[in-house]
């Protein structure tokens, strides 16, 4: 308080210095639906294990073609193996998928790749020691034992993200993506490594990936799904049925599109240089697989007639013949594949009884094998007869197939998905 002239003036005192205030913290971005999958415990270990041990299932097929027809000088052997072994992979898979059910990954997986290891060695030891044809079909047919590690690595993202369809959604997305990365990179190695290591290398390579591989997937035992004790009822294969047809003909699309464009780049004159081409639609499939699974799901049909939109443009860019059409549309038919394998694969785990989806998986990845080759042998035999041009219309009509198949296909399954 003070006095000035005839005026009395009450002075505040001086306010008290404000305390720093701390800068804000800046908030947190959200993390991606990849990021947030993959922060989940355990998902990190068993996924590189699948890695490792998927690359081989590339890598197998062809690293035996040139073996064989290195060391024999017998493509038609050669051949002749390799299809042997997909019969027999084609009627032992299924079994070794419901001993994978009935008592878990790890007590199943290990043995069974054992016994497909020294299949594989013994191949090799057949090979090299020049022992009669029929060793190379029986050492062949028993990598048949081969356990579907695409089907356990997506069994146990079920188990783990149940009640969780976003998040299952996106982990189906990455597995098809994964599918398309292996079998577009496994060919290449094989082909490096038997052209310019050594005829075997392509499969001793596969082998050690494979054994490697699944040991480190079945070592993470916390994210195994449990063995169900209960009875155990439905049967994958009756609960499928309507399905099955759908993943043939998908089959054939694939086995098809791959003979024609083979051919056609051969008829352009590219020869070695053809390879990276033809991976243009695994390429366009992994990176299609990779966006989807950011994205809401679409309905099954969607996904069908859009394949079957983007099968006619190779078909349509072959007959310019011209490169740079053909490689575009490569690309898009890719990216329209992976949504639907993703979609479908859902479908086989709604429809597929509890307890028994490893099962269900390998009938349908059996019924895709089934139509590859199916789809390889009518595409050769259309290209010897009208040339490689032509052939492209089997891929298109595959797909309408495919569509034409999805409408028997039940819009809700015996349990509910994830």
């Amino acid at each position: 308080m003070s006095v000035t002239g005839s005026t009395l003036v009450l002075a505040a005192p001086p306010a008290p210095p404000l305390p720093d205030r701390a800068p804000p913290r800046p908030r947190p971005r959200p993390q991606g639906p990849y990021r947030r999958l993959f922060a989940l415990p355990g998902t990190r270990g068993f996924t590189a294990g699948n890695l490792l041990a998927r690359l081989p299932m590339g890598m197998f097929g062809v690293s035996a073609v040139m073996m064989i027809a290195g060391q024999r000088g017998s493509y038609a052997l050669a051949g002749a193996v390799t299809a042997t072994g997909m019969a027999a992979t084609a009627l032992v898979a299924p079994w070794t998928a419901r001993l994978v059910d009935r008592y878990g990954q790890a007590r199943i997986a290990v043995p069974a790749t054992l016994v497909a290891v020294l299949g594989s060695l013994s191949l090799i030891a057949c090979v090299r020691t020049g022992a009669p044809a029929w060793t190379l079909f029986a050492s062949y047919a028993a990598t048949a034992t081969t356990p579907n590690i695409g089907g356990m690595s997506r069994a146990r993202w079920t188990y783990l993200l149940r009640g969780s369809p976003d998040a299952h959604h996106t982990a189906m997305s990455f597995e098809q993506a994964a599918d398309e990365l292996c079998y577009m990179l496994g060919p290449v190695l094989a082909a490096f490594l038997c052209s310019v290591v050594l005829p075997e290398a392509g499969t001793l390579t596969a082998a050690a990936l494979l054994l490697t591989g699944m040991l480190v997937f079945t070592s993470c035992r916390a994210t195994q799904p449990p063995v169900s004790a209960g009875p155990r009822r439905g049967s994958p294969l009756r609960a499928l049925a309507p399905l099955l047809p759908l993943f043939l003909a998908t089959g054939v699309v694939f086995g098809s599109m791959e003979i024609a464009s083979i051919a056609h780049l051969a008829d352009l004159g590219l020869g070695a240089a053809s390879g990276p081409v033809l991976a243009l639609q695994a390429a366009g499939s992994c990176a299609a697989g990779l966006l989807y699974g950011t994205l809401r799901p679409r309905g099954l049909r969607t996904c069908l007639v859009a394949m079957a939109a983007a099968m006619a443009l190779p078909w349509l860019a072959a007959i310019t013949g011209s490169l740079l059409p053909l490689a575009a549309a490569l690309l898009l038919a890719g990216m329209a594949t992976a949504p639907t394998m993703v979609t479908a694969m859902s479908r086989v785990h709604a429809l597929t009884p509890e307890g028994r989806l490893n099962e269900g998986m390998t009938l349908a990845v059996t019924a895709i094998l089934a139509g590859i080759a199916l789809g390889a042998a009518a595409a050769g035999t259309l290209v010897d007869r009208l040339g490689p041009a032509p052939a492209y219309a089997l891929p298109a009509a595959a797909a309408l197939a495919a569509l034409a198949a999805s409408k028997v296909v039940p819009v809700s399954g015996t349990r509910e998905a994830p």
